[in-house]
């Protein structure tokens, strides 16, 4: 298995991980149960990792990013979540640009080679990000902090534990 495949591989089940766990949440309130105050919830979590999805393809593929000034508010970094329902979009709406953005990201992924993971994030990319490779090295890492979160508010709900999915050779 090649570099690239090995990040593809773990990207990929990263968000079924991510998935499998939202595939929990039903009512409106289920979405925005915060285990305490100022706590992320599963439609916060959603909306979140649907932005920094968008913010990756704008250090990669700026013609392919569909910024949401709305969604920014609300889900970017620095937001607080509320457990309001109303105070958000509909959740299919957070979900079909969640998927939306992985599927864009994985397919702008697929067509670079593995020299193209090498090469120079823009200028003024945020210094954790100084290449190619290390953007899809932080999706993985993101959505994994972030899942965590959700683990929590899905056990929070009474849900028994799930066991990640393993990455296939």
């Amino acid at each position: 298995m090649t570099p690239k495949e090995r990040l593809r591989k773990r990207l990929t089940t990263a968000r079924a991980f991510t998935e499998r766990l939202f595939e929990d949440f039903h009512s409106p309130e289920e979405w925005t149960q915060q285990v305490c105050d100022q706590t992320n919830h599963a439609l916060w979590i959603a909306g979140h990792l649907a932005l920094t999805d968008n913010f990756f393809l704008t250090q990669i593929a700026p013609d392919q990013a569909e910024p949401r000034d709305e969604y920014q508010t609300l889900f970017g970094v620095g937001s607080q979540p509320v457990a309001d329902p109303a105070h958000y979009p509909a959740v299919a709406d957070v979900l079909e640009y969640l998927r939306d953005r992985r599927a864009l990201l994985l397919a702008v992924f697929d067509a670079l080679d593995e020299e193209a993971m090498s090469t120079p994030t823009p200028d003024g990319s945020p210094d954790f990000l100084n290449d190619i490779g290390a953007v899809f090295e932080t999706a993985v890492w993101h959505e994994g902090m972030h899942t965590g979160q959700l683990s929590v508010v899905r056990r929070s709900l009474g849900h028994e534990p799930v066991n990640a999915p393993q990455p296939q050779a």
